[in-house]
């Protein structure tokens, strides 16, 4: 198949880039490099199957494609916070261009939308059935409303023009290629650890997360994505929950180095709890996460390790 990435440069979109290049399909990867950096897609440039476009979402375009996956948008919240009516216009406008294309050219199309649709959830772990609590008028909601906007569109054009849509709610996901300054939590402790740094724990570090590797993440897109039977929106990420002091405790012990925990005030907004739950996964798609923890981030230590270095 011939297959549009928007935002193929970014973190999550070069892992799919090469597992579809992988697979055999003909990729157009999309990207305006605001947050994508072209290092994370170097490797895959001089492959006839693979082909850059630098181009914003915000602006239409046009490509004969078999699939459409979106995932153009800052997902850090250094990064979405910086312009965040930039932000808003890239979920909305960019979804609203996906799913223009995909109407005309009868392309399957995916929206790579956010466990933030959740906000600072009241239902512990988060089904997709919960409707969330989101501040409509906070710092974080130039992304969260945005990425709500953007799945009502999604539904709003499969209802209205039968436009074929899989929608994924993706869960903290961490890994190689990921920006070293991006304000994750996962980068932030690795790269303080990294680099001596204290390890900077925001509240008293109780409030929890759930973190999924990339590549478990971007074997659930392909799997959903492929599969006839559900359109979404379905949760991907790890169940196994934990809280900032056992992240930041765990980075240490897999980096090493002199670095102590401390404490600054928790951020405005910030949810106390994050938690998929991955029954409709397990159920349609036979997926769940496979990479532990510590796994995990000592492959991500040694990917920011020749980075930094």
């Amino acid at each position: 198949m011939r297959v549009l990435v928007t935002g193929g440069a970014g973190f999550l979109g070069s892992h799919l880039c090469a597992r579809l290049i992988s697979q055999g399909h003909e990729v157009v990867c999309l990207d305006n490099f605001f947050t994508g950096r072209k290092g994370n897609i170097r490797h895959l440039l001089g492959n006839p199957d693979f082909e850059l476009v630098r181009h914003d979402v915000i602006d239409p375009f046009k490509f004969e494609v078999d699939q459409i996956y979106n995932l153009a948008c800052p997902a850090s919240p250094p990064h979405y916070q910086f312009n965040p009516i930039k932000t808003t216009k890239t979920s909305v406008m960019g979804a609203i261009n996906c799913l223009g294309l995909a109407k005309r050219v009868r392309a399957r199309v995916f929206q790579a939308s956010t466990s933030e649709v959740y906000g600072d959830p009241s239902v512990h772990p988060q089904p997709e059935s919960y409707w969330g609590n989101v501040n409509t008028i906070g710092l974080r909601s130039c992304y969260d409303e945005g990425k709500r906007c953007a799945e009502t569109l999604f539904f709003d054009y499969h209802r209205e023009n039968n436009v074929d849509i899989r929608v994924v709610r993706i869960f903290n996901t961490y890994g190689p290629r990921m920006h070293p300054n991006d304000g994750r939590v996962v980068s932030n402790f690795i790269v303080q650890a990294l680099k001596g740094q204290d390890l900077t724990v925001y509240g008293d570090g109780s409030q929890t997360r759930s973190f999924c590797y990339v590549d478990d993440l971007i074997e659930g897109f392909d799997r959903l994505m492929n599969q006839d039977e559900v359109t979404g929106p379905i949760n991907i990420g790890n169940p196994g929950e934990f809280t900032m002091l056992e992240l930041a405790e765990e980075t240490l012990k897999v980096v090493g180095g002199p670095s102590k925990i401390i404490h600054q005030p928790l951020p405005a907004d910030d949810p106390k709890q994050r938690q998929p739950d991955i029954t409709l996964a397990r159920q349609h798609l036979k997926w769940e996460p496979t990479i532990e923890l510590a796994e995990g981030l000592k492959r991500t230590a040694d990917y920011f390790r020749a980075e930094i270095a």
